[in-house]
């Protein structure tokens, strides 16, 4: 790796640092399955499902550094549009059809808990021990890893995402994707956008010095690492399917159709309808003759 330049504001020197675990992360499998539309709709849920016990963490994303004196109208680091947690939440909800105050105990999430992949808890763990340690300011480079990912790549993601499963951009079920402009709670443009990533970006270069911006730049390809194995976790060998759920779905594992069964089914009560009309078995007359026919092929059989 190239060396890089650490007097360098502190949002270049990321951008530099992490390029390879950055497109390492972009190619991954699930990454490309995601952006083809092609991820089955239940197992996008379980993929937001880990995001948000990842995301419940972000207040401590925005610690300030110790000895760092940061303004609130400086810097994202105390400032309420960095909470992301309650949009992936309505979104998982919408997404289940279910009340947002229930879908944790949806069986989607209890199994998901019951065998927490080792990505998740190991991710987790990290945010937990550098929000604890005397100095935590390696916790910028989660932020910059998840927001700013959300504010570029996660745009392209929702609109495949808004065509897979029929949403609307920025709407119920995308609503993760969704930023409201810096300083009123309208929809952010294109344009706006722009400006909370330099206003992110001016606020990050601010909090972090020089000696800590080695530790922050390692701690953002480590991020890339944990978000890379997230994305192993993500199960790409499940067939897209139709769900039909019971009355009590929100207890019940649904039932699963696979589109082979279906248009199997399809097909043969096509040639059926086919056969009875051209045969002449319709009627109660075509009735008699269908009934010739079973005893001649049993007969056949025989």
């Amino acid at each position: 790796m190239s060396v890089i330049d650490l007097s360098m504001p502190l949002s270049d020197v990321l951008k530099e640092g992490t390029k390879k675990a950055h497109e390492e992360v972009e190619v991954s499998p699930a990454a490309t399955a995601m952006l083809r539309g092609e991820l089955d709709k239940e197992e996008y849920v379980r993929f937001l499902m880990m995001l948000w016990h990842i995301y419940k963490y972000t207040p401590l994303f925005f610690l300030p550094p110790s000895g760092t004196k940061i303004t609130r109208s400086s810097s994202p680091h105390t400032t309420p549009p960095c909470s992301r947690a309650p949009p992936l939440s309505a979104d998982i909800a919408h997404l289940l059809d279910v009340p947002e105050s229930s879908w944790k105990s949806h069986w989607i999430h209890t199994q998901l808990m019951a065998a927490k992949p080792p990505a998740l808890e190991t991710y987790i763990t990290r945010i937990q021990s550098i929000a604890d340690s005397p100095d935590p300011s390696a916790l910028l480079a989660h932020s910059y890893v998840r927001y700013l990912g959300d504010l570029s790549g996660g745009q392209t993601i929702q609109r495949a995402l808004a065509k897979a499963y029929g949403l609307t951009i920025g709407g119920a079920g995308l609503s993760f994707y969704a930023f409201k402009e810096l300083h009123s709670s309208k929809p952010a443009s294109q344009g706006e956008m722009k400006r909370i990533k330099d206003w992110f970006r001016a606020g990050m270069n601010k909090g972090a010095g020089g000696q800590r911006r080695a530790a922050v730049m390692e701690e953002a390809s480590r991020v890339f690492e944990f978000t890379g194995e997230i994305f192993k976790a993500v199960n790409l060998e499940k067939e897209k399917s139709r769900v039909v759920y019971d009355s009590d779905a929100d207890a019940q594992a649904p039932r699963m159709y696979s589109i082979a069964s279906v248009s199997a089914v399809v097909i043969a009560v096509c040639v059926a309808h086919f056969v009875l009309t051209v045969g002449g078995f319709t009627g109660e007359r075509g009735y008699e003759k269908l009934i010739a026919v079973e005893e001649w092929l049993g007969g056949g059989a025989r």
